[in-house]
């Protein structure tokens, strides 16, 4: 599964808050974490600093406090990433993260991530699938069994030819 992920997973870059002016960057990659800074000084104290780089694994990035300082970088990650991340877990694993706070919650329940799910799970959407997931959810649409969706499509097509043949009369 790994090899489907880009080779660079997440990257942000910043400036240490007024008057600083110092850069930083942070780069999680598929193998480990990278912070890199740079200290921008007009001072004579640290003209000769050089720019500094830590690596680590993923792994010893969680242990390591001092790295990770006081920022939640899950919270730092744009929607859609965490999307993408999210549709990989199993359902009960998006149910518990569901609980975890109002921004997962809202993420968990989201017709953009069940959207990915069906498509995973399913080899081909046609439109009238599509179509009726986007009247009743994707979400609704991938826990609705198979024999009740295909009720739901046919009960679509009577209606929809229906009114084109009120359109046409």
């Amino acid at each position: 599964m790994a090899s489907w992920l880009p080779v660079t997973l997440f990257e942000i870059v910043g400036q240490g808050q007024a008057p600083s002016k110092d850069y930083y960057q942070l780069l999680v990659t598929r193998s480990q974490v990278i912070f890199r800074w740079w200290k921008i000084s007009l001072r004579s104290e640290y003209r000769t600093t050089k720019p500094g780089e830590a690596k680590e694994t993923h792994e010893d990035f969680l242990e390591n406090s001092q790295l990770q300082g006081k920022f939640d970088f899950l919270e730092r990650l744009p929607d859609s990433l965490l999307l993408s991340i999210i549709s990989y877990l199993d359902l009960e694993d998006i149910a518990r993260l569901s609980q975890t706070s109002h921004r997962f919650a809202k993420l968990c329940m989201s017709n953009q991530l069940w959207e990915q799910i069906v498509q995973s799970a399913c080899d081909t959407i046609t439109p009238d699938m599509r179509a009726l997931a986007e009247d009743i959810g994707w979400k609704q649409m991938f826990f609705t069994n198979k024999l009740q969706l295909q009720r739901q499509l046919r009960k679509r097509k009577q209606k929809h030819g229906s009114q084109i043949w009120k359109e046409q009369v």
